[in-house]
């Protein structure tokens, strides 16, 4: 018995019969329903295999050396996490434009799966457009193979940051910073209806009211509009060039 709990203890990764292989080969007279019953009387079990994690995240894709050069052209997401007043736990998915700072989703909810991500952006999608890109971190929920595989389809590049290196996903490290300053560390949720009252006037207030530092306290929703109509002149400008020469060569 003595000999058995010493060679499991040294190979863990050996079941019963391999023990029992090894004692044999030492000389020990141990049938192997002998070492089966002793091994069970123990409790002893050969541990699982852990499941190792993906790892999919680079620095070269943090904020600081991939940085957005357009409105839509890099988004950024992450969770962030609050109880309400009886002691459950809430999570928050925040998405947000790099270039504009724009609040763009702040769910709420008790638990939110890679299935809600999906369902939440393709919504935002219908309304906003899609994105070139999307920065995040190497959270289950953004690296599952069934989102990553979807967000392929629609023509979304993924930035994964470096493993715990949450530093590189700055805008979304910064409204989350934000965001519990001066909504989570400032109300008390009774309930999710309430939780999702108060995000909802939240998301308002940080979007079309609260100055951003940045944007030279402009707010976020303001100075996604003048990115808009900048946009919008610039494209009108080839177009009325355009028609000026035809003008000019009419006979």
């Amino acid at each position: 018995m003595k000999r058995m709990l010493q060679l499991a203890r040294a190979r863990p990764r050996f079941g019963y019969r391999r023990i029992g292989g090894l004692l044999v080969l030492e000389g020990w007279r141990a049938g192997l329903s002998r070492v089966f019953r002793l091994w069970q009387r123990e409790g002893l079990k050969v541990p699982q295999k852990k499941r190792k994690r993906r790892r999919l995240g680079v620095s070269a894709n943090g904020c600081d050396r991939r940085r957005a050069e357009s409105p839509n052209d890099v988004w950024c997401w992450d969770f962030i996490f609050d109880r309400t007043s009886s002691g459950s736990q809430f999570k928050w998915l925040s998405v947000i434009d790099e270039f504009t700072r724009e609040c763009l989703v702040l769910k709420a909810d008790r638990g939110i799966t890679s299935d809600d991500v999906v369902d939440a952006l393709a919504e935002l999608f219908a309304m906003r457009g899609v994105p070139k890109h999307i920065r995040s971190d190497n959270g289950p929920e953004f690296t599952a193979n069934e989102l990553l595989a979807w967000l392929g389809r629609v023509g979304v590049s993924t930035l994964s940051i470096e493993p715990g290196s949450p530093w590189e996903n700055g805008f979304a490290e910064n409204f989350h910073s934000r965001f519990r300053d001066e909504c989570l560390a400032q109300e008390i949720f009774d309930g999710l209806d309430d939780a999702r009252a108060i995000t909802a006037a939240s998301q308002e207030d940080y979007n079309h009211r609260r100055p951003q530092g940045s944007l030279g306290f402009q707010t976020t929703a303001g100075f996604a509009a003048a990115c808009a109509a900048s946009a919008s002149a610039k494209a009108s400008a080839p177009a009325a060039h355009a028609a000026v020469c035809l003008g000019q060569t009419q006979p």
